[in-house]
């Protein structure tokens, strides 16, 4: 019997992630996440037999988490206050979990998804497919609901968090907390006026 595995994939995602938010793409190779964690190059490589299968793993479970997320805050069928609480919390995601946030605001670009896995670039697409999916039913409810154009509810949902704390993670600072409150009473600004 073999023995009991000491970091998870998990940990040498975690750690990729931290790797990248200090150092950017560069900084993070086999080698750095598994002096990072103290582990042994043998074990990273039964997990991720190369750096680029690395790199699709950690945007993957970055994207699917922050997705998975937000679309259940976002309620189902989406409502304005729905939109609103989910715009919020998106500054609060990114407050709390910086690293995977600095990630997700470098884009998929970052991670060479052109070397991917086959299976990885596969996973890639379905979901790309579903969020876009996702994203279009939510803005046709909440734009029927609100006799809003798509594109002023777009903003408010996607747009208007994105901006609110995009020069903090450009900097690689988290947001603060006043920014949760202004995010939350623009958005519903946006949706309760826009266009009437």
């Amino acid at each position: 019997m073999g023995r009991a595995a000491v970091h998870s994939e998990d940990d040498f995602l975690d750690a990729a992630a931290a790797l990248f938010a200090a150092s950017g793409e560069r900084g993070l190779t086999m080698t750095s996440v598994t002096q990072h964690l103290g582990a042994s190059n043998g074990s990273i490589y039964h997990r991720f037999p190369e750096r680029a299968a690395l790199l699709a793993a950690l945007w993957l479970r970055t994207s699917r988490k922050f997705q998975q997320a937000y679309f259940d805050i976002l309620d189902d069928p989406p409502t304005v206050d729905g939109v609103v609480t989910a715009a919020a919390w998106v500054v609060d995601w990114c407050r709390d979990h910086l690293d995977e946030a600095l990630v997700l605001q470098a884009g998929v670009r970052a991670f060479s998804p052109d070397e991917w896995p086959e299976a990885a670039r596969s996973a890639l697409n379905d979901l790309d497919s579903a969020t876009q999916h996702q994203i279009a039913r939510a803005l046709q409810v909440v734009a029927k609901q609100t006799g809003l154009p798509r594109d002023q509810v777009a903003f408010a949902m996607l747009d208007l968090p994105l901006a609110a704390i995009r020069r903090y993670l450009l900097a690689g600072k988290p947001p603060p907390r006043r920014v949760t409150e202004l995010v939350r009473s623009l958005t519903r600004t946006v949706l309760e006026t826009a266009g009437r």
